[in-house]
């Protein structure tokens, strides 16, 4: 490596630019919509490594129209979000399993390494600055985007030279109104989200933009989201951006919380992995990450061996499923039946840790 190529930037390094002018806090806003005043950005070129952190005011990006994020999807993407709890004290859940995460993508994308921890500690700076954005409810919070692109300006398809970093933080709601009812799922194996080999593991744009077309299908037979099917058997990956979790009575007999593997096309969820190590610790029941088909769920509903089916993420947390669409069929998961409550415990022990009623070594202080 040159001497005058820098391996990675310092949060030591950080310049803040504040803005002049402050935005109005909107009392309502749709999803994903409402931006803070600043933004975090660290350029990178191959010829001179990375370039010092910034913190200034949210603005446009100015791209080359041949950049290769726009042109090959070499880009990824990371989901977080900021609680302030009934202390005031503001939290981020697990944030170095996304920092891994993203590391893990970027590899994949071709896009230059970077230290976790530095980038971590300039969000946690970027938070700090935007902490009167983060909001004082335990419905709605603060969303977090790191987002990373490469930004070549050539129509070569080609490793990039040049890369951007950057941050942006939004206020938003539930992703789901679950109150009222639960998410309707419509399984059509005629799409596929991901394959083996892919990318379906990593949090790429491309598996997302690509999932639009099926969700509108599935909006088009009354659902709210698809039930991802892979291969000649149909096995069960996920629900719309969602890992996806089946508590039922097993073959054996046993009383199971099962969620399809970790083999290349299922997305390593930050709550996937949390529900997965919280129930385990409860050693109340088999936990399991195993392939499960419809076949297994529709003989299941049939024998009234499920007992509830929910979908895990950021954005939702924990989002129980009502019925699913299969074969021209209505499947109904007893989801919100009186005698079902693991969903909600869930919901409310990942909560109370989020919101620091619960004290634990899975928030990052800010």
């Amino acid at each position: 490596m040159a001497d005058n190529i820098i391996p990675s930037f310092k949060a030591s390094d950080l310049v803040i630019q504040l803005s002049s002018s402050l935005k109005r806090k909107p009392d309502e806003f749709d999803y994903g919509a409402v931006f803070t005043d600043h933004m975090l950005t660290i350029e990178w070129s191959e010829t001179e490594g990375w370039q010092a952190p910034v913190i200034k005011p949210f603005e446009n990006l100015s791209l080359h129209p041949a950049c290769s994020a726009l042109h090959y999807s070499v880009q990824l993407f990371e989901g977080m979000k900021a609680y302030r709890g009934d202390d005031n004290q503001l939290r981020l859940f697990r944030p170095t399993l996304n920092m891994s995460r993203m590391s893990n993508s970027a590899k994949r994308a071709c896009l230059p390494a970077f230290d976790q921890s530095e980038f971590l500690e300039c969000i946690r700076q970027l938070i700090e600055v935007e902490q009167e954005w983060v909001p004082r409810s335990d419905s709605v919070s603060l969303y977090i985007r790191p987002t990373f692109i490469g930004t070549e300006p050539s129509l070569a398809i080609m490793k990039p030279g040049h890369a951007l970093l950057y941050v942006i933080l939004c206020q938003v709601c539930p992703y789901f109104n679950t109150e009222t009812q639960a998410v309707s799922l419509w399984a059509d194996p005629k799409f596929t989200r991901a394959w083996k080999g892919g990318t379906g593991d990593c949090k790429m744009g491309g598996n997302y933009g690509g999932a639009l077309f099926a969700q509108y299908e599935a909006e088009d037979y009354g659902c709210q989201q698809v039930l991802w099917l892979y291969g000649e058997d149909h096995q069960i990956t996920e629900a719309g951006t969602m890992n996806i979790f089946l508590y039922w009575i097993n073959e054996d007999g046993e009383e199971e919380l099962a969620t399809p593997p970790l083999d290349g096309i299922i997305l390593p969820g930050i709550t996937r992995q949390s529900v997965l190590e919280l129930t385990r610790k409860w050693g109340e029941f088999e936990v399991k990450e195993r392939y499960l088909t419809m076949a297994q769920l529709c003989s299941a509903i049939k024998q009234q061996r499920v007992k509830e089916m929910f979908g895990s993420g950021t954005a939702c947390m924990i989002c129980p499923i009502g019925h699913i669409v299969y074969q021209e069929e209505n499947l109904h998961i007893p989801s919100q039946d009186k005698n079902s409550q693991l969903t909600s415990r869930i919901s409310k022990e990942l909560s109370d840790i989020q919101y620091g009623r619960t004290p634990s070594e899975w928030t990052y202080l800010v």
